[in-house]
């Protein structure tokens, strides 16, 4: 819970407002207040400030909506999603793994705009029945136009924005690649952050009655946009297969031995390799475990060598002919050190240690 206040819980997807919306909002209600007077002839400082402050709660739950439409959509489609936190003038949904389809990727990015066009036409048809020009009335059409403004600055076509996470779904969709797809975002991205300057720029130029607002909003709204893609860059750097790498360079040769064998005798005969216990029965033990090998043979060398194995579990095997983008998301979302790889048949390929996999990843070789 290190990312701020627990409010609630969707579906078990802890929800949490960082400290940074605090700064966020406050930010808002210091430069709305001034246009509120101006919208609204005859608001004394108390209702500008009320108003402000309104809307600056309006806008944090509108932003919440928002990102809940992420999260449940995520949720129904088979993602965990690790929380979702509310800070400075946004919000982010924290899916535990990258989806793997680009239709999922694109179903997930457009729920969120989705949600707020659905509140703005609600706020629109909210409207007739508020009677004009008055402090309700005001803070409703607002609302509208802060929904429907939330939802066209996500869909511009740049990471970390749902319309960058679109893009991608499409361009990986079509090259079959999901790292062009990000670098293609990441691009849209940097264009997104110099355009909101650009358009903070022209509003100081032509005086406009929102100057200050938007030289604000935009500025922060602009760091974020340019962060986020360098992050999105970064994080594709780091889940790309290199180049020419097969999953057959880096698995170990595999070694079958019966689960009853001493651990001193499955030690020595590991040497480098993979060990696979099989029980009288053909069904496999598990995976030998050199480290609680070592621990166990050094207390009672005799001991079956089962007692020291790490069980084979459905996420912990690969297939030789898996995508290496898909290898290297299943290895980092699985909380094992080494992999069955079976070829197509089911059969025993090798073995695959993660800090293989993290070598070659970096640019090394397992030595």
């Amino acid at each position: 819970m290190d990312g701020g206040l627990l409010l609630f819980r969707v579906d078990g997807v802890p929800v949490l407002l960082a400290p940074s919306w605090w700064v966020g909002s406050l930010l808002v209600v210091v430069l709305y207040a001034p246009l509120v007077e101006r919208l609204l002839p005859g608001a004394g400082p108390v209702t500008s400030w009320t108003l402000a402050a309104a809307f600056a709660v309006l806008l944090g739950l509108s932003v919440l909506a928002h990102e809940l439409g992420h999260c449940v959509v995520a949720l129904r489609l088979g993602i965990p999603v690790r929380r979702l936190r509310l800070f400075l003038l946004g919000g982010l949904s924290e899916v535990a793994r990258t989806p793997r389809k680009p239709g999922q990727e694109g179903l997930v990015a457009a729920a969120g705009p989705v949600v707020s066009i659905l509140l703005a036409g609600f706020c629109a048809l909210l409207l007739l029945a508020v009677p004009e020009g008055g402090a309700a009335w005001l803070l409703v059409a607002q609302c509208a136009v802060a929904n429907l403004a939330v939802a066209v600055f996500n869909l511009l076509p740049g990471l970390p924005l749902d319309g960058g996470r679109m893009l991608r779904a499409g361009v990986w969709a079509v090259t079959g690649t999901r790292s062009t797809g990000t670098k293609a975002a990441v691009f849209g991205g940097g264009a997104v952050a110099v355009g909101l300057l650009v358009w903070a720029i022209w509003g100081l130029a032509g005086d406009s009655d929102d100057k200050w607002l938007r030289l604000g909003v935009c500025v922060v709204t602009a760091w974020f946009v340019a962060m986020g893609a360098s992050a999105e860059l970064a994080a594709e750097t780091r889940r790309g297969w290199p180049d020419g790498l097969e999953i057959a360079d880096l698995v170990r040769p595999v070694l079958q031995l019966p689960a009853e064998s001493p651990v001193s005798d499955a030690l020595a005969a590991s040497a480098g390799r993979g060990v696979v216990l099989v029980r009288a029965d053909g069904v496999a033990a598990g995976l030998l475990d050199a480290n609680a090998a070592e621990r166990l043979a050094a207390q009672s060398p005799q001991s079956p060598a089962e007692l020291a194995a790490e069980p084979i579990r459905a996420e912990s095997v690969l297939l030789l002919s898996e995508p290496g983008d898909d290898i290297a998301e299943r290895v980092r979302e699985t909380a094992a050190w080494q992999f069955l790889v079976v070829d197509d048949e089911g059969r025993p390929a090798g073995v695959l240690r993660r800090e293989d996999l993290r070598a070659a990843m970096s640019g090394r070789r397992p030595g």
